[in-house]
């Protein structure tokens, strides 16, 4: 669990909030389902940013949207010494920013980005908000994926700005095995997850057997011509590549979803009884997207609150 005032390693999720169209339906939905409780909220210019704490540490931000145009998600922010830095890099290796960083009072400087398949995602250079307090504890953020139709760009870009490590989920191995990652520039505390890739080694195909471990140059590429895995687990520059250091993962958009579905990342809340959860979402008004299913890293959902925000739970309890 990150103490206050832990600075997270460049690249690592260290922050997730949702834009709701109405924001206190959404504290009764997240307040009831994970016992979150929340501060005061910023003043409405502001968009009423409200802070959720889990016993008394910090979790997630919820905000009112300001435009019904906007869509109504999870977005996660990926920790940043230098967000102006990473800025660059991010239009260097093919992605768009969003907007661009901006301060946020004394709490931080935030952007947001949109990878070269689509995906959107946060930047998080912290100030007196330094991130999570709380992790991959019921109720507390656990792991984020990013879903895509273009793996093997998406693969370089994620390389390219973060200096991430890559390996085929379910060939990660023990602490300490395999290489480093070199990094993109000064990283802080790693903050690993553990969960090493929700979807599971039954989804990786099996050929892919070696690590696929990469540096700086071509990470993620499985050769030349060579398709790369379907489900590619991250972790942190300079981190050895393996199941203890991973902070999340990229996966593919594939032919069992909606055509109309886009690239995005799925953000996961940790949780004691994953059936249990699904429940109580569909009690909330929300629903089951996907059905609580078994992997070797836990058990867990895709869930869609009552206002249309998906996220993911994970049991950890339940890993093989």
């Amino acid at each position: 669990m990150t103490a206050a005032g832990t600075a997270f390693t460049e690249g690592t999720p260290c922050w997730t909030d949702a834009m709701l169209p109405d924001l206190e339906a959404g504290k009764r939905f997240y307040g009831e389902l994970f016992g979150w409780t929340y501060g005061d909220p910023a003043p409405p210019e502001q968009g009423s940013y409200t802070l959720a704490r889990l016993d008394g540490e910090r979790v997630a931000g919820l905000a009112r949207k300001p435009d019904g145009r906007l869509p109504t998600v999870w977005t996660v922010y990926f920790a940043t010494p230098d967000a102006a830095a990473t800025a660059e890099r991010i239009r260097a290796a093919g992605g768009q920013l969003v907007t661009e960083p901006l301060p946020m009072g004394g709490a931080g400087i935030a952007a947001t980005a949109v990878d070269p398949g689509g995906a959107a995602f946060g930047l998080w250079q912290p100030g007196t908000l330094t991130g999570f307090e709380a992790l991959r504890r019921p109720g507390a953020y656990v792991w984020t994926e990013v879903f895509t139709r273009e793996k093997r760009a998406v693969d370089a870009f994620y390389a390219e700005v973060f200096g991430y490590g890559m390996y085929p989920a379910g060939h990660g191995g023990g602490a300490g095995g395999g290489e480093t990652a070199a990094a993109p520039g000064e990283a802080g505390t790693p903050e690993a997850t553990g969960t090493a890739g929700v979807r599971g080694e039954s989804e990786v195909p099996g050929e892919f057997g070696a690590p696929g471990v990469t540096g700086t140059s071509g990470a993620g590429d499985t050769g030349a011509g060579e398709e790369p895995p379907d489900v590619m687990v991250w972790v942190p520059a300079g981190q050895p590549a393996d199941d203890e250091h991973a902070i999340g993962d990229r996966a593919m958009i594939d032919d069992t979803y909606p055509v109309e579905m886009p690239a995005h990342f799925l953000v996961y809340f940790a949780v004691a009884d994953c059936d249990a959860a699904a429940r109580t979402t569909a009690r909330l008004g929300g629903r089951v997207a996907e059905e609580p299913r078994d992997t070797p890293f836990g058990r867990y959902a895709v869930l869609v609150d009552d206002q249309g925000a998906r996220f993911g739970v994970l049991d950890t309890s339940a890993a093989s």
